[in-house]
């Protein structure tokens, strides 16, 4: 396979997973393969795909006919961390809606998760202000102390 054929394939590999998660409640996708990374992001109201490498830029540049670099998006996201370990709540309960959904605004000091831990529910709070842009814990999972629970992009 030469090099355009595995260009062409990983596109159609981000293609394929965009695909299978339409529909899905998954909030984020991130695969590594050898120096390749490729992040989905997904907001209700939308699809983001972004990309961190210049051999997947580089290909979508050529299949559109271009010679000029595409531009990567810089990460500026930063996580708001479990402060212990337990069980991740994204809601205050089953039945009513979650803290913080992808797209949402939030503020210094706002409730954002709860970490259930020894029968004690905590309220975790955001220390960073701006948009949230990943959701890479799941409702009702073990998460570990220092574990990323949400991405915020500050504004």
């Amino acid at each position: 396979m030469n090099r355009r054929e595995r260009e062409i394939s990983w596109i159609k590999r981000v293609e394929d997973l965009v695909e299978a998660l339409n529909g899905s409640t998954v909030g984020e996708l991130e695969l590594r393969e050898g120096g390749t990374e490729i992040i989905i992001r997904r907001r209700p109201d939308m699809m983001l795909v972004s990309t961190t490498t210049s051999q997947v830029a580089a290909s979508q540049s050529l299949m559109r006919g271009s010679t000029k670099p595409i531009p990567t998006r810089e990460e500026r996201s930063q996580p708001v961390t479990a402060p212990l370990t337990g069980v991740y709540y994204a809601s205050p309960s089953p039945s009513l809606p979650p803290f913080v959904n992808l797209g949402d605004v939030i503020h210094v000091g706002q409730v954002v998760a709860l970490v259930e831990a020894m029968k004690v529910f905590n309220e975790i709070q955001s220390e960073i202000a701006g948009r949230v842009v990943g959701l890479p814990a799941k409702n009702g999972e073990v998460i570990q102390k220092g574990q990323a629970l949400l991405k915020i992009e500050p504004l």
